[in-house]
């Protein structure tokens, strides 16, 4: 797991040395350092969770390209006799000024000059990503079982259905009757949430927030609309919990590149294996931490030394048969809600692990 949750440095994309080069003069001249990456396969791990972005307009097609995910604060650098190639390239990018030198250095030596204040007021709540190793493993269980046990630990905790085709994380709460706003409401934001406003319009109770879906029609979640969100729930949160589809969109991919462990949970059972398998592949591409949750019973008696082994994966923990958390949801009763039970124990043996090193970096 990452030492900090909080990037303290702008990334730069560039392998043009001249650019690098006045770049770096003006990230001195502002009192920052930065994070350099030559080009988009470099910059990804890093690109979602930095405080912002500056793209030469020599790797600019190459990002769109690489179909880097949409973020705020993103900005392309260039020389004039390539300006109009970054104007053409900023949509596709969605990013929020194309800074032309040398006219813009000192707006840019600005922008350096911000982090250090800046960033005290930078998420610096943890972004925890779930997905499941095949349809029905029980990831929205465990993620809902992992947002309400931190809540019972006493942190603001935002709970995110990232996946559409899913039930619906409020169901899986017995939370469909409570008001607020769902993904549809959210799903063209631009970037610009205001963190308390979004906290006040969905669902909550006490320290718990969801935002998922309502019943109504299908929409693609773009990434912009995740990383608005993601962005808001760490200004406003201590945890952010992500239940991703098994199918990675741009807003999935957002959210793997900005968690700080993500949780694969799977069913003891061979096929189960042979799916996430994929899963694993798909997920590794952009994220730093991925473990795996075990979830009984084994019909093939098959152990979760077995699936570390064929997933080459490190286990987090595993999860005993609890028939009661069956009839518990169908009594609209939370997962984990009773505190007791292997979900409860594991949840909070991860809680723990998660928010000691989360409250040391933010102290």
């Amino acid at each position: 797991m990452p030492a900090t949750f909080v990037p303290r440095r702008p990334l730069v994309v560039t392998s043009d040395d001249d650019l690098l080069d006045d770049l770096l003069r003006l990230a001195a001249a502002g009192g920052s350092e930065v994070d350099l990456a030559p080009d988009p396969a470099n910059a990804r791990p890093r690109y979602s969770a930095a405080p912002f972005v500056l793209i030469g307009v020599d790797q600019a097609k190459a990002c769109v390209q690489a179909r880097l995910p949409r973020r705020p604060r993103v900005v392309i650098v260039s020389a004039p006799h390539h300006a109009g190639a970054a104007w053409d390239l900023s949509e596709a990018l969605g990013v929020e000024h194309v800074a032309v030198l040398p006219s813009a250095e000192p707006w840019l030596v600005d922008r350096f000059s911000q982090p250090a204040s800046t960033l005290d007021a930078m998420p610096r709540g943890a972004v925890v990503a779930v997905v499941g190793g095949r349809g029905g493993a029980g990831a929205s269980v465990f993620a809902g079982g992992l947002a309400v046990t931190a809540k019972k630990a006493g942190l603001r905790t935002l709970l995110v259905d990232a996946d559409r085709m899913g039930g619906g994380l409020d169901l899986v709460l017995g939370w469909e009757e409570i008001d607020g706003l769902r993904w549809p409401a959210l799903s063209q934001s631009d970037g610009r949430i205001d963190a308390a406003a979004l906290i006040g319009s969905l669902p909550n109770r006490g320290g718990l927030i969801v935002l998922s879906w309502d019943r109504g029609e299908l929409l693609a979640l773009p990434g912009e609309a995740m990383a608005a969100i993601l962005d808001a729930g760490r200004r406003a949160c201590d945890l952010v919990v992500v239940d991703l589809p098994r199918q990675l969109d741009d807003a999935a991919v957002m959210a793997l590149q900005a968690a700080v462990r993500t949780f694969l949970v799977v069913p003891a059972e061979l096929r189960a294996a042979f799916a996430a398998a994929r899963v694993v592949a798909a997920v590794q591409m952009h994220c730093v931490d991925l473990s795996l949750i075990v979830r009984g019973p084994s019909p093939g008696r098959l152990k979760a030394k077995d699936l570390v082994e064929q997933l080459h994966v490190p286990l987090a923990g595993i999860l005993r048969p609890e028939p009661a958390i069956v009839r518990a949801l169908e009594r609209g009763e939370a997962p984990a809600s009773s505190g007791r039970g292997p979900l409860a124990s594991l949840c909070r043996r991860i809680v723990a692990d998660l928010m000691g090193p989360a409250r040391e970096a933010s102290a």
